[in-house]
């Protein structure tokens, strides 16, 4: 029987999490570049939500990968293998959010009735089908990235979790230490300052914000390959 060793690099697609984790274990390295390319984006997006700042989240992207290839013989597939890496990346950014300054406190925020609460305008989307739709929907992706930015911290984390990442209440809570009550106040709170002008045309542009693929997670990807000391990518 062929063992997984030497199963082709052209099945590792249909490869299962278990089995995919079992290979990397194994020092593959295309098991290592295919987790890495599945995962950059979304280990990207949240350490983003969690720190607001880009190169230390994507700092943080590159340790998520030395700690969990680390511990892959710990991988038991009880939960999938994203939201695996998912939970290493939210204590490590966690935990670097920690040591820096304290912030302001979320209580008063989550107190403030919701009638102060600032909303954040956003533009419509034309109705109809046009030359200038695909300019319009890259702006408004652009006005969507800059307001998720703009939320307090506590409410990033969580609006980038549940409505970008699809989590739900539960996953989500466990992911950041909150109660399950606390998760549905604060995306209620982040929903109203991002969404109120929002219509159902924007629900598509929300999957695309905060990209992390293209040449940044290639270098991202072969950092961690070269870090780990695995030979990089085939040229051409």
């Amino acid at each position: 029987m062929q063992s997984l060793r030497a199963r082709p690099p052209e099945n590792l697609e249909r490869l299962d999490d278990a089995e995919l984790a079992r290979l990397a274990h194994q020092r593959h390295g295309e098991a290592f570049r295919l987790i890495m390319q599945r995962n950059n984006r979304r280990l990207y997006r949240v350490a983003c939500s969690i720190l607001h700042e880009e190169a230390e989240a994507e700092d943080v992207v590159q340790q998520v990968y030395i700690l969990a290839f680390g511990k892959l013989a710990e991988f038991r597939a009880e939960a999938s293998l994203a939201t695996w890496l998912m939970r290493i990346a939210v204590n490590e950014a966690l935990g670097r959010r920690r040591r820096r300054r304290p912030s302001l406190a979320l209580s008063a925020l989550e107190a403030a009735p919701l009638s102060n609460a600032q909303v954040i305008p956003f533009p419509q989307m034309p109705t109809q089908t046009d030359p200038e739709r695909g300019a319009a929907l890259k702006q408004i992706r652009q006005l969507i990235e800059r307001a998720i930015d703009e939320l307090p911290e506590g409410f990033r984390a969580v609006f980038v979790l549940r409505d970008v990442e699809a989590m739900s209440v539960a996953e989500t809570a466990h992911l950041l230490a909150l109660s399950p009550a606390t998760v549905k106040t604060r995306l209620h709170r982040a929903r109203r300052l991002l969404r109120r002008a929002l219509d159902a045309q924007l629900a598509s542009a929300l999957s695309d914000t905060f990209p992390f693929d293209g040449e940044r997670c290639r270098n991202t990807t072969e950092a961690v390959l070269a870090r780990l000391g695995l030979p990089p990518a085939p040229a051409g």
